[in-house]
């Protein structure tokens, strides 16, 4: 199967109105509270490109920062082999993290809060110092990381999976457009320094309600999690962006997304790095 390279680069011309990308953030913030989901964007506007969802996205997050929440850093989507082959892409997307989003390990979550959450299990790279692209290597992110950790990730969706009227897939577009489906963060485990456990063989064994549903290694994104907050930080730099002391970047999944509902008790267990566990009511 062919996949579609994308990359926002500056220069590249948006196909839509900047009104336009206004009002569709307006609407994912009313799909957000309402949980009602919105029709694909990309099937609506057929000339849609990459740089326009990265735009609407850039409007939602500010929606958001005007409501009072935070930005905390950021995540990375579309890391693993498996997935980009099943979104039709050759390289990952990313999204913004904000404190509303921060879900305690331990803790019970209420499923009414989402439409189709899902959790999907990733380190977290705290970071002790800036990351400016381009040129940012592997090693550079391990020199500028405090800690990993741990991490779930809840995604969710307020464009629709499937077109309600012919069916087809949604596209990357729509999920970068969606703040690439991110609704929730757990952090947990044990955090440890950059450079005192091999990322590419963090494994974790994703259960839930007792029973493990998927199991991974860190090697499965871009071959060592770390590439990941590299590739974010050179394409933020191409918008004159930063990633900055103190962010959390989520590198991007190694397990595929589990789903969630009412009543289900979720545990990742990453052996020596410890484990996380929430539950849904």
């Amino acid at each position: 199967m062919a996949t579609e390279k994308f990359q926002p680069e500056l220069g590249v011309l948006e196909a839509l109105e900047p009104a336009l990308h206004s009002a569709l953030a307006k609407e994912l913030d009313h799909a957000e509270r309402s949980r009602a989901q919105l029709e694909q964007f990309s099937r609506r506007f057929p000339s849609m490109t990459v740089a326009d969802s990265y735009a609407i996205q850039r409007q939602w997050v500010d929606l958001q920062r005007a409501s009072g929440r935070a930005v905390i850093g950021h995540k990375v989507g579309l890391t693993s082999r498996a997935m980009q082959i099943a979104s039709q892409i050759s390289e990952p997307d990313y999204g913004t993290l904000l404190d509303s989003m921060s879900i305690l390990n331990g803790s019970e979550v209420e499923a009414n809060r989402f439409i189709v959450p899902r959790f999907e299990a990733e380190l977290a790279f705290v970071l002790a110092r800036p990351l400016v692209g381009p040129r940012v290597t592997v090693f550079d992110v391990l020199n500028a990381t405090d800690y990993v950790v741990p991490a779930l990730e809840l995604i969710d969706a307020r464009i629709e999976q499937f077109d309600r009227h012919t069916k087809a897939a949604r596209k990357v577009l729509d999920t970068i457009a969606d703040n690439a489906a991110n609704a929730g963060i757990v952090l947990g485990g044990r955090p440890l320094r950059a450079d005192a456990f091999d990322w590419r063989w963090a494994g974790v064994l994703l259960s839930k309600n007792g029973v493990i549903e998927e199991s991974g290694l860190g090697a499965a994104v871009l071959n060592h999690p770390a590439n990941a907050v590299a590739w974010l930080a050179n394409t933020l730099a191409q918008h004159g962006e930063r990633l900055a002391e103190g962010e959390v970047v989520l590198s991007g999944s190694f397990t595929r997304p589990v789903a969630c509902s009412a009543g289900d008790t979720f545990h990742a267990d990453y052996g020596p790095l410890g484990s996380i566990s929430v539950r849904f009511v």
